[in-house]
């Protein structure tokens, strides 16, 4: 192993920027420098030059992945439409990759990540910061223990403000996705419908979406997915409805329910009531700490970078040890096929098997 990993960080200014500290998080971690930044914004690169402390600047990320030869690629831009190309830059010369989530617009885009990665034995990340979380491990105890019974459901909300249905399913919706994949395994079918003001959703409605997204339609989508072992979960947007109040994921059992939001310590809550109702059992939540249920938490907060931090640190693990990363390509592309069996589902009118046979975007398609 190196002695330290070289970084190169991507950015673009204007179109995603640096995503949420993905080029920050390397200042803090001794065993690596990094050795240049890219963006083709030249008052973005200037300005990611100095923030970096990075010895070289450049306009051309390809450009500088062949003249700094870096061991791992930070991609921090959060606009999907730049993913894949930015990928496999990366892959094709062996160059290891921490990226901001989503992963990328489309399913054959994704399959086009993995078969790169595998190829070339890179091991990506994502920055899906809740997945690094301490208390996803005490939360998974909590399950194997049976401390809410047999798991029934899964129920997960987006953040529903200005980017409710389709917009809030890709950005923040992800998160949840990548929640209900953990905790519930493979999606084996998915039934949806998505709406905009009140009607279903046509070729009509079909725009341009932001961030680079793609084709994009929706102010209201609601989804139900069959997982691994019988288990159901659920996921729905609709536009200013809540504005975050509900944002994250509730894992049902037959004995109770455990509550999660989204970040490096998340607030979580347990409810040990079958009737999943404090105000019929008079049951109440109990906070969860990385140290257990009712337990005070023992961890500092870590800062804003305190995600990232472990992400990079397994990322590193990962590479030194082999093996896949925590959030890897695989489960990056997982999170997409979930969003995209929500229109494809909407599309047929009809429920759908995954993995999905379409692997292009189906509302290009209605």
């Amino acid at each position: 192993m190196p002695n330290k990993y070289r970084i190169a960080v991507i950015g673009h200014t204007g179109r995603g920027n640096y995503g949420h500290g993905v080029d920050t998080v390397w200042l803090q971690m001794p065993d690596c420098e990094i050795v240049g930044v890219a963006d083709a914004n030249e008052q973005g690169l200037a300005a990611g030059v100095k923030r970096l402390s990075a010895p070289k600047g450049f306009a051309d990320y390809q450009q500088m992945l062949d003249e700094t030869k870096p061991d791992i690629v930070a991609i921090g831009p959060r606009w999907l439409d730049q993913h894949r190309d930015m990928v496999l830059a990366a892959a094709q010369r062996g160059m290891h990759i921490y990226m901001e989530k989503p992963m990328c617009r489309t399913l054959e885009e994704a399959d086009e990540m993995v078969a790169v990665c595998k190829e070339h034995n890179v091991k990506l990340a994502l920055a899906h910061q809740t997945r690094y979380s301490p208390k996803l491990h005490v939360i998974s105890d909590m399950i194997y223990d049976g401390r809410i019974g047999k798991l029934l459901e899964l129920r997960g909300r987006g953040k529903e403000d200005r980017r409710g249905g389709g917009e809030d399913l890709w950005v923040l919706g992800s998160h949840v996705m990548n929640l209900m994949h953990h905790f519930g395994s493979e999606p084996n079918w998915c039934m949806a419908k998505v709406m905009q003001d009140g009607k279903s959703v046509t070729k009509e409605h079909v725009a341009e979406g932001a961030e680079g997204i793609g084709p994009l339609a929706g102010d209201s989508l609601t989804a139900m997915y069959g997982m691994d072992e019988g288990v159901t979960a659920y996921f729905a947007s609709t536009r200013n409805m809540g504005v975050g109040k509900r944002f994250g994921l509730q894992i049902c059992g037959s004995e109770g329910i455990i509550e999660i939001l989204t970040g490096y310590l998340p607030a979580v809550n347990y409810l040990p009531d079958p009737t999943w109702s404090p105000g019929r059992s008079g049951a109440k939540w109990i906070p969860v700490s990385s140290a257990g249920a009712g337990q005070p938490e023992p961890l500092p907060n870590g800062g804003s970078n305190a995600g990232n931090l472990l992400a990079c640190k397994d990322l590193i693990a990962a590479i030194e040890e082999d093996r896949l990363p925590e959030c890897s390509v695989y489960e990056g592309r997982t999170t997409v096929e979930m969003i995209a069996a929500v229109f494809e589902s909407h599309r047929v009118g009809a429920s759908v098997a995954m993995p999905l046979e379409n692997r292009e975007n189906p509302l290009t398609m209605l």
